[in-house]
């Protein structure tokens, strides 16, 4: 069922495991976002540098590599965004800990607040 707030906003789905990135697609979507998947870091770069998001979700681990290139491309673009880890803030990176995170697993109760929250930002 959408949600009023999120109707039409831009995401970026940053996940490289590709049932979890369809399950968070098809729930953003159904409250009404339009999403963009990236499962690779360059792919997730070249998206931030194409489309104007409203804000995205970011997998840390994303196999050989990380998200935090994308985090600061998003930050500098002043782009607002949350991590989706099961370490929790005290797993990132310095300069991250701060930063929104999604606890995996997730629902998508948790998602979709997630969401609403970061567009609230």
């Amino acid at each position: 069922m959408s949600d009023a707030a999120l109707i039409g906003a831009r995401v970026l789905l940053v996940e490289d495991e590709s049932l979890v990135a369809m399950l968070g697609e098809d729930v953003l979507i159904e409250a009404g976002c339009e999403v963009t998947v990236a499962m690779r870091l360059a792919e997730a770069l070249a998206a931030v540098e194409a489309t104007r998001f409203d804000f995205a979700i970011l997998d840390v681990n994303l196999g050989d590599a990380t998200s935090y290139p994308v985090a600061e491309a998003l930050s500098a673009r002043r782009i607002p965004f949350a991590f989706a880890t099961g370490y929790a803030a005290k797993g990132l990176a310095n300069g991250f800990s701060a930063c929104p995170c999604v606890q995996k697993p997730y629902g998508p109760q948790e998602l979709v607040a997630a969401a609403r929250a970061l567009l609230a930002h």
